[in-house]
């Protein structure tokens, strides 16, 4: 039986992140977790990729870090989406409905 899980498809993990951190600050653990939740368990982000990605956002100045106390107690860094993340995703959806919108046309010109 086939998986039911999708892998990220290259290049979207960093939009995916953004987006999630868009609505509020989150840590590492719980932007996966989230990723996997709203994609219904289709998507599974592992941590070789994720904390990487953070970095990398980070470092690009799209995302801000700031150490707190996870809902359990544990000490964490908690990822904040920064003026030019917010701009930077908005580029990334636009890019991505151009993408997808202009795949959906092959699909479906591929059907008639």
């Amino acid at each position: 039986m086939p998986s039911a899980r999708f892998p990220i498809p290259q290049g979207t993990l960093d939009m995916l992140v953004l987006q999630i951190v868009s609505l509020e600050p989150k840590h590492g653990w719980a932007i996966a977790k989230r990723i996997q939740q709203v994609s219904q368990e289709a998507l599974q982000v592992t941590q070789g990729s994720l904390y990487p990605a953070l970095h990398r956002l980070e470092q690009q100045g799209w995302l801000r870090a700031k150490s707190g106390q996870t809902e359990t107690g544990r000490e964490a860094k908690f990822y904040a989406l920064t003026p030019a993340g917010r701009k930077q995703l908005a580029r990334e959806l636009e890019s991505w409905d151009r993408l997808s919108g202009a795949i959906g046309l092959i699909v479906r010109d591929g059907e008639a």
